[in-house]
């Protein structure tokens, strides 16, 4: 029977150690890891957008891309309710660039 309030004195006493320094130490990880961390994928994404074509791609009319079966209920009908004429085909192809 003395061996469950051992166990017991022993879990109370490592509940209470070692937690003096963890708010310090996840303030130095957030400056050293993780803010530079967020830093790099900045410049990887900017660095990579610079780099990308903005050219609009050949259309290509595949028969199982673009279906209409009826209508959408908004507008002409035709555009999806967030389309981009820039990046977003209609069934007949893209719509003229004004720029």
């Amino acid at each position: 029977m003395s061996v469950a309030p051992a166990a017991r004195r022993l879990l109370a006493a490592a509940s209470h150690s070692g937690h003096e320094g963890g708010a310090r130490t996840w303030k130095i990880l957030t400056f050293v890891l993780a803010l530079p961390g967020v830093a790099v994928c900045v410049a990887n994404a900017y660095l990579k957008m610079q780099a990308h074509s903005h050219d609009t791609p050949e259309f290509v009319p595949y028969p199982h891309l673009r279906i209409r079966t009826k209508k959408f209920p908004w507008g002409d009908g035709n555009h999806s309710l967030f389309h981009n004429p820039h990046a977003n085909a209609l069934p007949g192809g893209y719509e003229d660039s004004h720029h």
